[in-house]
């Protein structure tokens, strides 16, 4: 009989500080084949992993339950409960004749009744399939790798890249390295914490200082001296015990060379802490100066970007351009539910007026404007960065002076510019364009503008970390903690 491979997953990355709890019906659910059916032809994870699995003529496949959901608040304690609930369902039928396990997980959910919900699936798993069936998972670079992970998953493999654009290559890593287990390999997985929070320019990969860890990583895997590793810089919105960066090396029985790669890695990430942490322009600054500027350019407005966890319903920037007269054209996203069922009451070509702003997060004022309705559309639409779809729900084209507004009733990622060319629009059409994702491939935006704006708003995922309130991670911690030192520690996982 053909060995059996199980998939499944869960994935979300969520911010501690959205005051608006994620619930069950913002995931999108994949169940049985059409795991394959959706995946396929991606550039997904899943799309990695299937494929690599299938060039294997020796394997069978059966996938279950994909759960994946936008960035948002942690999820309540009725949704976690109901989706946890359903996945396990899922794996129960199989208990008993399943040889190995790939999860495509994140590594920064989060939930009101479950701090380390990646965790305490990797545990139900293994509760229920028993130690001798090897489990492999992938996480996202922003992902939390915990104890608790590493103590029951075999082996894990994450992003490379920041922008993320190797999620296909991470699936398929994740399926050789499983493959390797099942033909004999004995993974032990050394990791390194390092006591850090980082947000800013230098942690692209291609360009950044951060760039170098990974670079060295890849090397070492591409040369088949380790059989995974990865450097996750965590998420630092995801306010839980424990939050930090690590590095984690993977080699088949060698603990002596795991250990000492990832102490080096962690070591030199160390070293550039303060150079990892974002350069903010005051609001008021970059709405004064991009006002005489030719353009296009970019405001990226990171402290409310869905892709991080926050609700995207900040207006902080159309209201400092309101307030200064701006004189130039601005197309710019916000999610409001209540504006959009206006637009649909006025109907195409209809004016109303309305409040904008502040419909889910308190912290923004809404802003009275006149709108006249350009388009309406279900919302549905396909990601420019994977190719799979998209969903904002009812979305609106409003038009009110120079602003040109993108509403949408739900939270999606912004990190490129599908929702924009999803209701017909050109970005380079407009003079200025609000970008409400902290780093975006530079072809979607920075390749073509004359400049970007990084600009210091208000919001539940600001680079500005200090103003966030965290009180759950460990203390003391870079840069939340004066005098923070690291004194390095390797953890052995796997070793007999």
């Amino acid at each position: 009989m053909l060995p059996r491979i199980l998939i499944a997953g869960i994935a979300q990355e969520i911010s501690s500080f959205n005051p608006v709890p994620t619930e069950y019906e913002l995931f999108s659910i994949q169940r049985g084949d059409e795991v394959f059916d959706i995946n396929k032809g991606t550039a997904t994870a899943f799309a990695g992993a299937i494929e690599t699995f299938e060039n294997q003529i020796d394997v069978q496949l059966t996938a279950t339950f994909a759960a994946k959901a936008v960035s948002a608040g942690p999820m309540s304690a009725v949704c976690w409960s109901k989706l946890s609930a359903e996945f396990l369902d899922s794996l129960r039928p199989y208990v008993g004749s399943v040889d190995a396990i790939y999860l495509s997980l994140h590594g920064s959910m989060g939930s009101e009744s479950e701090l380390d919900p990646e965790g305490w699936v990797l545990e139900q798993t293994r509760l229920l399939f028993g130690n001798d069936v090897p489990i492999v998972f992938s996480l996202d670079l922003h992902g939390i790798l915990t104890k608790k992970m590493l103590q029951f998953g075999n082996g894990v493999t994450a992003f490379h890249t920041y922008p993320h654009v190797d999620l296909y290559d991470t699936g398929k890593r994740a399926a050789s390295l499983l493959l390797k287990i099942m033909a004999g390999a004995k993974p032990v997985i050394a990791r390194v914490r390092v006591p850090a929070i980082v947000r800013g320019d230098e942690l692209k990969t291609d360009t950044g200082c951060f760039g170098e860890q990974i670079r060295q990583i890849k090397t070492l895997e591409a040369a088949d001296e380790i059989l995974s590793g990865g450097f996750l810089i965590g998420n630092p919105f995801t306010d839980v015990p424990e939050l930090c960066c690590q590095a984690f090396i993977i080699t088949d029985g060698d603990q002596e060379s795991a250990e000492k790669i990832a102490m080096q890695l962690a070591s030199e990430f160390w070293g550039n802490r303060e150079k990892m942490q974002s350069r903010l322009i005051p609001l008021e600054d970059a709405v004064s100066e991009a006002s005489s500027m030719t353009g296009p350019i970019i405001f990226t407005d990171a402290a409310d970007a869905p892709s991080s966890g926050s609700p995207g319903d900040s207006n902080s920037i159309i209201a400092e351009m309101v307030r200064t007269g701006y004189p130039n054209t601005v197309l710019a996203p916000i999610t409001d539910a209540g504006v959009v069922q206006m637009a649909i009451s006025a109907g195409i070509g209809g004016s109303f007026m309305a409040s904008i702003g502040g419909s889910l997060d308190p912290r923004f004022t809404p802003l009275e404007m006149g709108y006249e309705v350009k388009l309406l559309s279900d919302g549905n639409y396909i990601l420019e960065s994977w190719g799979v779809p998209q969903y904002s729900g009812p979305t609106a084209v409003l038009k009110s002076g120079i602003f040109t507004l993108v509403v949408t009733s739900q939270p999606v990622s912004l990190f490129d510019r599908s929702l924009f060319l999803g209701q017909g629009l050109n970005p380079q059409n407009f003079h200025s364009i609000v970008v409400k994702s902290p780093h975006c491939q530079p072809r979607f935006f920075d390749d073509w503008a004359e400049h970007n704006f990084n600009v210091d708003a208000p919001g539940s995922t600001s680079a500005n970390l200090r103003s966030l309130g965290h009180t759950i991670c460990e203390r003391p911690i870079f840069p939340l903690d004066e005098g923070v030192r690291f004194s390095p520690q390797v953890e052995i996982y796997g070793a007999n």
